[in-house]
């Protein structure tokens, strides 16, 4: 595919720079976004806490001990989406054609890049992140080359804020010194057989006989990864198709051990899942529940239905019924619930419920680091929570505890603002709308 360029475009520590956005005083501090609990895990990182150490999917107890300066937050799913869409948009009006890796990444194949030089990818690539800056007030980092392979290390190597354009006929150059790990598609088991086999780097793997990379790793997936090594990625950028099913689950800071609670828990994550599953504009035919007991042994039950529907009530219904019958005689460190069989039918009510209701959503249900919904006005306030006042606007919880409240009032426009301590229980103080840090 002489003359094609695929870029991969990924918003630098999206979830932390994203509240040091919308959270003016947290702009060049370390900030860490993930579950706050014992059990916690990073999110995301911002590049000041990654100096550090700290990083995704790292215990949030561990990134704290590594940047004991850093603030820890907890996630706010819907700034997320917010600007993930505005990323999109962006982005898809320069390259129509996307595919979507995750909320902040995703590769494209500009047509009017194709026969190109460097220097025009670059001015394109600088383009975009111009406009992505200007829609959502956060720094892009763009890769450029010959395929998927090539752009996705290269915008790697572009961070923080820039972009790297590997021209035609450098690829061996960039991927040569690399680890072989760093081949997409390389996982341990193959990195092990390769280790055993003495290569360690791309440029040894590429140089290996076709007949002894079959032999290690399989003829298919071997023959495929090798022609990456040698800097050959002919992979189209494709539309991803719709998820084969919409899911939350929530890992606990201390193992539940009655039938309450996790019933209470199931609801939560199964009103989580379930406003996924609208969101897609599709119904579900199957619930499944996962369950792990504090031995760590997981266990799932799932029921399907001959129709699908949208039906909340009868869906959350139906994932306690088989969340009970999955507990474990240890206690439950971690509850999943998702939902499949999706369609654009909705056929009715979704399974017999039985007349049996759904138990109330629990206040002080913990969150996994993707979601954390916005607690109940009786709850206590906590760190990292959306606040609103009648005379000082919107702000966020710095602090709480022995019946009073540190409020900063600042969102995305305002600069950094003025922190004021408040009884916890005042009247004035109530629960904030996220989306308004945006404004």
């Amino acid at each position: 595919m002489t003359g094609r360029w695929v870029v991969h475009l990924d918003l630098d520590s999206f979830f932390a720079s994203a509240e040091q956005l919308t959270r003016p005083t947290l702009r060049g501090r370390p900030v860490l976004v993930g579950g706050l609990g014992p059990r916690g895990i990073v999110a995301g990182a911002s590049g000041e806490a990654k100096a550090f150490g700290a990083r995704s999917a790292m215990p949030m107890a561990q990134a704290r001990r590594a940047c004991p300066t850093a603030v820890a937050l907890p996630p706010r799913t819907a700034v997320y989406r917010t600007l993930s869409e505005s990323f999109f948009a962006v982005v898809r009006a320069a390259a129509p054609v996307l595919e979507q890796v995750a909320y902040d990444e995703t590769f494209a194949e500009p047509a009017a890049l194709a026969g190109a030089g460097p220097d025009e990818v670059h001015a394109w690539a600088e383009g975009v992140r111009a406009q992505v800056r200007e829609a959502t007030g956060l720094a892009v980092s763009v890769g450029a080359g010959s395929g998927k392979q090539v752009a996705k290390i290269a915008s790697g190597l572009a961070k923080p804020d820039g972009v790297h354009v590997v021209a035609h006929g450098g690829e061996r150059a960039l991927l040569d010194p690399l680890p072989v790990r760093s081949l997409w598609g390389i996982g341990p088991v193959a990195e092990t057989a390769l280790a055993r086999a003495g290569v360690t780097t791309i440029a040894a793997f590429a140089a290996m006989p076709p007949a002894e990379v079959t032999a290690l790793l399989g003829s298919a997936v071997g023959s495929a990864l090798h022609r990456l090594a040698q800097g050959v990625d002919d992979r189209a950028v494709t539309e991803r198709g719709e998820a084969k099913q919409v899911s939350a689950e929530t890992t606990f800071d201390t193992d539940l051990s009655d039938v309450a609670g996790v019933r209470r828990a199931v609801a939560d994550l199964a009103a989580s899942a379930h406003t996924r599953l609208v969101a897609s504009q599709r119904a579900a035919r199957t619930v499944t529940v996962k369950v792990r007991g504090g031995d760590f042994v997981t266990h799932t039950r799932s029921e399907t239905s001959t129709v699908a529907s949208t039906d909340l009530p009868a869906l959350t219904a139906v994932a306690q019924r088989l969340a009970v019958d999955a507990l474990p005689d240890a206690g439950v460190r971690l509850v999943g619930v998702s939902y499949a069989g999706l369609t654009t039918a909705v056929q009715g009510t979704l399974f017999e419920t039985g007349g049996a209701a759904p138990e109330p959503v629990a206040p002080d249900v913990g969150t996994e680091p993707a979601e954390a919904p916005t607690p109940p006005p009786e709850q206590p306030w906590r760190t990292g929570d959306d606040a609103a006042h009648p005379e000082h606007g919107h702000g966020w919880v710095q602090g709480a505890g022995h019946g009073r409240v540190t409020v900063r009032f600042e969102t995305r426009s305002t600069g950094p603002g003025r922190a004021r301590t408040f009884a916890a229980d005042d009247p004035e103080l109530t629960r904030g709308d996220p989306l308004v840090s945006l404004t």
